[in-house]
């Protein structure tokens, strides 16, 4: 897969801008097309209908905007109607969508919308108690806070009722359209810069990809103000005409009866998304459905397994960055557990994030189990073009990104020696325990297949003299107990599970902590550590190997592990 780019390419995104598609030509080709386009509960608006929306919504947003503010529309909403109508609104008046996530509080809420000069902010009742008291930045004043559930906001918009759906002059494939923030498990969230032109082609070649239809109905259960649920959900359903149907906030247990009634035929997911309908109670007509297939990411080899077996609907585990920089897409002949080949343009390979030398392939056993995970564990980067259109204001971030005219993804993989590429978890997920390099996602994938485990996350504790120790979180099925003797014995029955993988502390939850986009919130188990209330269970050194036998961790033992961290001068790093 030698790079058929020069040295820089890198730093050029290829938005898609030779077909010279817009989001806003696509919202415009909606345009008296009376078919279904939007469900919400008993609600149901025709493709014609939303596109006459968001045109009336584009031309109240022109008058609104003071001249020369930045054209950013801050969305803090759910997911209700309001939020595409203003995508579309967006997209034809050449303004650009921030998703602002409603799980913030305070001043770190205050700075998302003051660091992207949001101009106009639209929000509905119930999240007017977010902004008591916050100082929303020059560019944004009271006046234009669009409250959506609010009478005044109808009356607002009813002199624009006939508009019609016309793109600004100004608008190009290269009209900023997104400003979505990443996770933010690592200091403050990075507003990554998505265009019109990128947001088009990812919704043409994901069309492509999963056979859209007009037919289609796309279930969006994600939070739209993050980039999965825009991008391989929403963007998709509008360029191949299919209908989308919206529920607020993701609920396990509503889930297929949302499917059922809505005709859902595909939905998108991420983190444990699909763990947490697993964890549902099985019942008779779980393949009672017209759901065809769901993409995501991070459901893990195993619950995707589980998840066909069933419901009766495949899951297509597919990866691209938040940030557009690298994109593997899954192929005829993918092995199990495998996310598939680099996409066209891209030149991937996984390397030693200190000397970007490649990593040599991944080697299994007759079962399919990694052998060789220390080795063959590295960074996946981009050395060909990508689509990175860069972070708002961020350029030491843009410098982290771009590497040597590489695009550094900051996720861990491995590849076998047919091409295939694994995910492995993130670069900040990775352990070092006695001088051995471990990724967490490997020893995830392990323990996922203990019986009474409804998830598992895996992270590290300091350890008290050098390096870290591996500590893991289980959140067990209803009913379930945990026996630290069945553990230690599934871990050595584990062919696959290295001598330093093991944990040393086990946290036994009744759920997972997740961030609002349902994934596992390690800054927080990382940072409570063995100092949790839950309980925790623990191998103490003297027990033998690592993982051999398990007891609970007491008050006493904690203050003697204390003890042994000031000694090394080494409690500080309790608190990062």
């Amino acid at each position: 897969m030698g790079s058929t780019h020069t040295a820089g390419a890198a730093h050029t995104p290829d938005t898609g801008s030779a077909a010279g598609t817009t989001v806003a030509e696509l919202v415009r080709a909606r345009w008296k097309d009376h078919r279904p386009g939007l469900k919400y509960r008993d609600l149901v608006l025709t493709h014609h209908e939303t596109t006459a929306a968001s045109a009336a919504r584009a031309a109240l947003l022109r008058d609104l905007l003071p001249p020369g503010a930045q054209p950013h529309v801050g969305v803090l909403l759910d997911n209700v109607p309001e939020y595409p109508l203003w995508l579309g609104a967006a997209a034809l008046a050449g303004a650009t969508v921030v998703g602002v996530n409603p799980t913030r509080r305070g001043p770190e809420l205050a700075r998302d919308i003051a660091h992207t000069e949001c101009a106009l902010l639209v929000t509905e009742r119930a999240h007017l108690p977010l902004l008591d008291g916050l100082d929303l930045g020059p560019s944004l004043s009271r006046d234009r806070v669009l409250v959506v559930d609010d009478p005044a906001y109808d009356a607002l918009l009813a002199p624009y009722a006939g508009a019609e759906p016309e793109p600004a002059p100004e608008v190009t494939p290269g009209t900023r359209m997104l400003l979505y923030f990443t996770s933010g498990s690592t200091g403050a969230p990075k507003a990554v810069i998505c265009s019109q032109g990128r947001l088009a082609h990812a919704g043409r070649a994901l069309v492509d990809f999963l056979d859209v239809v007009p037919e289609d109905v796309h279930y969006i259960c994600m939070p739209l103000f993050h980039g999965n649920a825009v991008m391989a959900n929403w963007a998709p359903a509008l360029t191949g005409g299919a209908a989308v149907a919206l529920r607020r906030r993701f609920s396990a247990s509503g889930f297929l009866p949302d499917i059922r009634a809505y005709g859902a035929t595909y939905f998108t997911y991420v983190g444990r998304a699909v763990q947490f309908l697993l964890a549902t109670p099985e019942r008779p007509d779980d393949r009672d459905h017209p759901l065809r297939h769901g993409f995501g990411t991070e459901a893990g080899a195993v619950d995707a397994t589980r998840f066909a077996a069933r419901f009766g609907a495949p899951l297509i585990e597919g990866y691209g960055s938040s940030e557009g920089g690298a994109a593997i897409q899954r192929s005829p002949g993918t092995p199990p557990g495998a996310i598939g080949r680099a996409a066209p343009g891209s030149d991937l390979a996984v390397v030693d994030p200190d000397t970007g030398r490649e990593r040599p392939p991944a080697r299994f056993d007759a079962d399919g189990r990694l052998l060789n995970g220390d080795e063959a564990i590295g960074e996946l980067v981009n050395r060909g073009r990508s689509t990175f259109e860069g972070y708002w204001k961020n350029e030491q971030a843009v410098a982290d990104r771009l590497r040597g005219d590489w695009y550094w993804t900051g996720d861990l993989f491995f590849r076998d020696t047919e091409g295939f590429f694994h995910f492995a978890g993130r670069s900040d997920d990775r352990l070092r325990v006695d001088s051995e390099n471990l990724a967490a996602a490997v020893i995830e994938n392990i323990l996922a297949r203990f019986p009474d485990a409804a998830s598992a996350a895996v992270y590290a504790v300091p350890d008290p003299v050098a390096g870290d120790q591996v500590m893991a979180t289980l959140a067990l099925h209803e009913g379930a107990a945990f026996d630290p003797a069945a553990f230690a014995a599934f871990l050595a029955a584990q062919p696959d599970l290295g001598t330093k993988m093991p944990p040393r502390f086990v946290r036994v939850t009744a759920r997972m902590p997740v961030t609002a986009t349902n994934k596992v919130h390690r800054v927080d188990l990382r940072r409570t550590g063995f100092s949790c209330a839950d309980p925790v269970w623990w191998s103490p050194p003297e027990a033998g190997p690592c993982g051999a036998a398990y007891r609970p961790f007491t008050a006493a033992d904690r203050l003697a592990l204390l003890d042994e961290y000031r000694a090394q001068h080494r409690d500080a790093l309790l608190d990062r």
